[in-house]
């Protein structure tokens, strides 16, 4: 064990400009924090990616939520982790995010274009609760006059909520919230890191009683796993109770990293699903087609069954993410770009978001 943590926090030396201290905190067993000092943390999104934004935000890089099928895992070997244990375990803090933001969202080159947050990990993973970064992220932004827009799995975010609702008077302010099931078992297996389910159905509440709009994120659907009619209907009477402002359904993809965690995952836990996967995603990072657009049939009718679309003929073909990467990311809360209004309608893109 102190042979792992040494390589580590060498490995964090080389790869990680700007790193300020390596941090072991009590509160935090097993989780390894390297404090850095960013030069930015405005990242512009590739024009090729068709998403409705240009920017995000990411304080955080790794993260504690632990989630087996995470898409961004492999984006941490770029820092000469694994894409496996190190992403959960040894996280990234750019300690320095606000101050830096301020700086660069005050130039006059800044277009006030919409900022995401939560599209690759989770701002308010539990390291939150310890560094504090997003209310400092949220004023730069907001005193800039700059939409934004948080996707988490992470209740801290219920800290911020008074923050959210006073800037939403100035800038346009969307939430989402994701919620892949309601089994505990499988959650405490699958995203071991992350509140229950219920907690996160709180948030929903919480965030809609302080007058914010929160959409839910189905995210990600698994085949075999939380497909059934009998889970998925479950889960939207259990998101309508809440009282969310739309829901959207995600089907899992499965990149390069997350990829083969998850099939670790799978083999060991249900061997039996083995061969559908294999046959529904074949060497893709996406779904089969035509399993994705019977998953959005079934969504659309029961979410249509608790009230959660909008009356029958206005309700908008939603996409299928026929294309691999074609809608990553729509920011929750604010318009879609090929939709005209979206409150309460379920869209069954492929986003890759949590």
């Amino acid at each position: 064990m102190r042979w792992e943590r040494q390589r580590n926090e060498e490995l964090a030396a080389r790869a990680l400009p700007g790193l300020v201290r390596t941090v072991h905190s009590p509160d935090f067993a097993g989780v390894t924090f390297h404090e850095v000092h960013a030069r930015s943390v405005l990242n512009k999104v590739p024009a090729a990616s068709r998403v409705p934004f240009r920017w995000t935000v990411n304080p955080y890089r790794g993260c504690s939520h632990a989630c087996t099928y995470c898409f961004a895992r492999g984006t941490h070997t770029y820092l000469d982790f694994d894409a496996g244990t190190d992403f959960d375990t040894q996280v990234v803090v750019k300690v320095n995010a606000p101050e830096v933001l301020a700086a660069q969202v005050r130039r006059r080159s800044w277009a006030r274009e919409h900022v995401a947050m939560g599209t690759n990990t989770d701002p308010y993973q539990r390291a939150e609760g310890k560094y504090r970064l997003m209310p400092g992220i949220i004023r730069a932004l907001a005193d800039s006059g700059t939409p934004l827009s948080i996707l988490t799995k992470g209740t801290v975010l219920a800290r911020d909520l008074s923050l959210l609702r006073d800037v939403g008077g100035d800038v346009p302010v969307g939430l989402g919230v994701s919620i892949a099931l309601l089994d505990r078992e499988l959650q405490r297996s699958l995203e071991p890191g992350t509140p229950s389910p219920q907690a996160r159905l709180e948030l929903v509440r919480k965030a809609r009683d302080a007058g914010l709009p929160c959409d839910v994120f189905l995210a990600p659907i698994l085949p075999g796993l939380t497909d059934s009619d009998e889970a998925l209907d479950g889960l939207l009477g259990q998101v309508a109770e809440a009282g969310a402002s739309s829901v959207t359904a995600i089907p899992l993809h499965l990149r390069p990293g997350a990829r083969e965690w998850f099939a670790r995952w799978l083999a060991e836990h249900h061997p039996e699903l083995v061969d559908r996967y294999r046959r529904l995603y074949g060497r893709g990072s996406y779904a089969d087609p035509e399993y994705r657009r019977g998953l959005r049939q079934r969504v659309e009718a029961l979410a249509r069954a608790h009230g959660l679309v909008d009356p029958p003929g206005s309700l908008r073909r939603a996409g299928d993410g026929a294309q691999d990467g074609a809608q990553e990311g729509a920011p929750p809360g604010l318009p879609h770009e090929d939709a005209g209004g979206t409150r309460g309608r379920p869209r069954a893109e492929q986003l890759s978001l949590l």
